[in-house]
């Protein structure tokens, strides 16, 4: 106690030399400081002044970094309260998050990641030309093309890097034949189908549960920033964990959703027809049915015709594979929850990242068996595995994990062969995105910055800040494309945030 009055004493007195104020311009005795009732000294450390005895910290339009550095060498750190550098002095952190103006950690910490948002959004529409590699330009790029010095693969994708950096936000006005549906509800989920001609939406509504719907990308020309979108009155008060489209009659026929249960209510995964949320609204709009599993976090749909109509979903501990048209189960036992689940499309092989870590294969023609006999490929992380991605080849397997972690491994050698850094994640079930077309690998993370590496070199090409300020309910969702609208469409990427869709356009 004794230790933390001097050192504050201490530090009184330095600020007073080095500012040069004295007690009356103040305008308060410098003896309340001496008090030495602890509350006493809170309670004039909170004080609402414009400026403090205590040492004077950086000026405010130094870079956050050099600020941080120069406000620890210059006011120590005392246990229990928080240095402002704007303020110019001390502040007692308050536990909790129930106080009236409290002052805690995460407060400070959002203020600090709000200021960060800005000064990047800020920087993003002044610098339309950005360069993340020293010296890449178009005309060098250029010119090494002419002189043969590039080839064809690495001048596309340099080509793809710069037009990735040159993307500009612009925002996209959405029309829905009701007028009450657009710009309504939060988006939560997009996923775009193969052909990239439609996202399936899923949006949070007011009493707490979800409802879905279709934008059609046929309109997302160069000119014109519109799209339609049909909704359905279909809707859950059930929390969505996993989407994604399945072929059933034909290619992207249905979307597939796992619902989580609530109470005495189980858990299921429905498929829904597409053709629910056309314009038209025919009157057999096709087949629609629902499984009864319990809590299910994952769900993928097979496109191999050795196991035509089959999908699966991740449940607690156990895999189920099902059968739409004859209603066959087959189940195996894991040792942890899967998270996430995708179909290789050259062989009926299924891989599976889990709760635990673990990343393993498993090959649905055989029957189950106990034990880990029918795992045939088994990789391993520090942490819970949250997305993984098959590349085109399937010799490869990119995953990402609750530790902010992306890796991509080597199936045939089953070792991690490059990992990419600066994704964020603790605690949420996020997406990855790749685009080998472009050698473009993009994830949200779950600080809200939307990040882009190279597959290549895995070097972190650009990193998009939200429109909207950053919070657990704001994630944005994104889908990336060369051909947003279909074969004939526009590329980059669309990204919904709130209420908001986006296009970041190629320049």
């Amino acid at each position: 106690m004794f230790a933390l009055r001097a050192e504050m004493r201490r530090n009184c007195r330095r600020g007073q030399e080095r500012r040069g104020w004295s007690s009356h311009k103040r305008g308060h005795q410098p003896q309340r400081h001496r008090t030495p009732a602890h509350s006493s000294r809170a309670q004039s450390l909170e004080q609402e002044e414009p400026q403090s005895p205590v040492n004077a910290g950086p000026s405010s339009n130094e870079d956050p970094s050099s600020s941080r550095s120069t406000q620890n060498s210059v006011a120590p750190e005392l246990p229990g309260f928080y240095y402002d550098p704007e303020k110019n002095r001390y502040f007692r952190l308050l536990p909790g998050h129930n106080n009236h103006n409290p002052l805690t950690k995460d407060s400070i910490q959002h203020k600090a990641m709000e200021c960060k948002r800005l000064r990047l959004l800020e920087e993003e529409e002044k610098q339309h030309q950005k360069t993340t590699r020293a010296g890449l330009n178009l005309s060098v790029l250029l010119q090494k093309r002419q002189l043969g010095s590039l080839s064809s693969t690495s001048y596309c994708r340099l080509l793809h890097e710069l037009k990735v950096n040159c993307m500009q936000r612009r925002k996209i006005e959405i029309h829905s034949p009701d007028s009450s549906v657009a710009g309504t509800n939060n988006f939560k989920i997009i996923v775009a189908d193969v052909a990239c001609e439609r996202i399936f939406t899923v949006n949070d509504v007011e009493h707490g549960g979800c409802k879905y719907g279709i934008i059609n990308l046929s309109g997302l020309g160069k000119e014109s920033l519109t799209v339609e979108m049909y909704d359905n009155l279909y809707f859950t008060n059930r929390k969505v964990n996993s989407v994604c489209w399945a072929s059933l009659t034909h290619p992207d026929s249905h979307v597939l959703l796992c619902l989580m249960g609530i109470a005495e209510t189980p858990g299921c995964a429905s498929l829904l027809p597409a053709s629910l949320f056309s314009s038209t609204n025919p009157d057999r709009p096709g087949m629609l049915c629902s499984f009864k599993i319990s809590t299910a976090w994952s769900c993928a749909w097979c496109l191999n015709p050795q196991a035509d109509n089959c999908f699966s979903t991740g449940l607690t501990r156990r895999v189920l594979v099902t059968n739409v048209v004859t209603g066959h189960r087959q189940t195996f036992g894991t040792s942890s929850d899967v998270l996430a689940q995708q179909f290789a499309t050259q062989t009926p092989v299924l891989y599976n990242g889990c709760r635990s870590g673990e990343i393993f294969s498993i090959d649905v023609r055989q029957r189950n068996r106990k034990g880990h006999n029918w795992k045939a490929i088994r990789l391993f992380h520090g942490s819970a595995v949250t997305s993984i991605h098959l590349m085109e080849a399937e010799h490869y397997l990119m995953a990402a994990d609750m530790a902010g972690k992306i890796k991509l491994w080597d199936l045939r050698t089953a070792k991690c062969v490059k990992q990419y850094k600066g994704h964020h994640n603790e605690y949420a079930l996020l997406p990855l995105h790749v685009n080998e077309e472009e050698g473009l690998l993009i994830a949200v993370g779950q600080d809200c910055y939307t990040r882009i590496w190279s597959l290549q070199d895995t070097h972190l090409l650009r990193t998009i800040p939200s429109p909207h300020p950053s919070s657990k309910d704001a994630i944005p969702s994104v889908v990336f494309s060369s051909r947003l609208g279909g074969s004939r469409g526009v590329p980059g990427l669309l990204m919904a945030v709130k209420q908001d869709l986006y296009h970041f356009s190629y320049n």
